[in-house]
């Protein structure tokens, strides 16, 4: 093998590994894919979509995100923050209200046109379903956007923030689907 072939696989190692250093540290510390199992955010994501999340940005309500599972080890569950440190938490009549405020909800839209009931959550308040009057410090309150299947907080209480591994902030599968969320 010549000086110069040498020389121009070695470039090509020293490219490659520091490609693979690059892609491991923003992996780590930046952003990450991962896939959306099952339907308790539907139409919003869909089994088996393809999201990338990032571990960056600072947590806001009505933000998705990607966090463990609180009742399943190894598991990530992709839910809808709802309430924040310090909020009140109600649902009555299908409307919620977040410290004595109502909100719109219109991701739930295309849901509640599917249900001849056109009532997709039931009315609870966030004592009855977790203890707490507000929700504590570095805790959430998450719900799914199909409210009618969704496991989330009304079920296994508030989350710990240090649980959330980030926001999903782009889908890049399915194709037609490709590009930032609609919320």
């Amino acid at each position: 093998m010549t000086n110069s072939t040498k020389k121009e696989i070695y470039s090509w190692i020293k490219s490659i590994a520091f490609a693979f250093l690059i892609v491991f540290i923003c992996r780590l510390f930046l952003f990450t894919p991962t896939t959306v199992l099952g339907a308790s955010m539907s139409p919003t994501f869909q089994d088996h979509d393809k999201v990338v999340i990032s571990k960056t940005t600072e947590i806001q309500r009505f933000d998705v995100i990607v966090f463990d599972a609180p009742d399943m080890d190894g598991e990530h569950y992709i839910k809808r923050v709802i309430g924040l440190p310090g909020d009140r938490i109600e649902m009555k009549n299908d409307v919620l209200y977040i410290n004595g405020v109502a909100f719109e909800e219109p991701y739930l839209k295309e849901n509640k046109k599917g249900n001849p009931l056109n009532k997709l959550t039931e009315d609870f308040s966030l004592e009855e379903k977790t203890g707490e009057s507000i929700v504590p410090k570095d805790m959430l309150f998450v719900m799914g956007d199909n409210r009618l299947i969704s496991k989330d907080s009304r079920i296994f209480g508030l989350i710990p923030n240090d649980s959330v591994i980030g926001e999903v902030i782009f889908r890049f599968y399915p194709l037609q689907e490709i590009g930032v969320p609609k919320e």
